[in-house]
């Protein structure tokens, strides 16, 4: 059982770090932006899409080995930490869900200009980076809040 407990927690940390990953690299490419011409603003682009979906898949294993040591570890329901970062991301759901799509198929589109779309995708780096290192604070720091 602690073979398999420490699998899985490799896995959930290596989902970590393809969460958080490509969009620490995007920051520099944030500022180059509104700079670059058409043809280098879509190999940003790209880059975006790229994290994007990396991302996504990163999520999907990073929530399904959480629960797997949640199950395979035997920690309570009430656990304060757990359910701290549960709560979180439940509450934040919908925004990482819709966070960059619908900014970057504006800007691909046309519908809004490079300076607001840089605004937008800066504002929701930010605080995309900001929930999931809330989130692995209460993980790694496991605080005691309540009990």
């Amino acid at each position: 059982m602690r073979t398999i407990y420490a699998i899985l927690l490799y896995l959930h940390i290596a989902s970590v770090i393809f969460s958080i990953g490509p969009y620490a690299v995007l920051i520099p490419h944030l500022r180059r932006l509104r700079d670059d011409d058409p043809q280098a603003r879509r190999v940003r682009l790209d880059d975006f899409h790229f994290a994007v979906r990396v991302s996504k898949h990163a999520g999907h294993l990073l929530v399904a080995t959480g629960v797997l040591l949640w199950i395979v570890g035997r920690f309570p329901l009430n656990t304060p930490w757990l359910v701290a970062s549960v709560a979180i991301l439940l509450a934040a759901l919908f925004f990482l869900a819709r966070a960059f799509s619908p900014t970057l198929r504006a800007l691909e589109a046309g519908q809004i200009d490079v300076a607001r779309a840089e605004r937008r995708l800066r504002r929701a780096l930010f605080l995309y980076l900001g929930v999931l290192f809330l989130i692995m604070g209460f993980m790694i720091g496991k605080p005691r809040l309540w009990g």
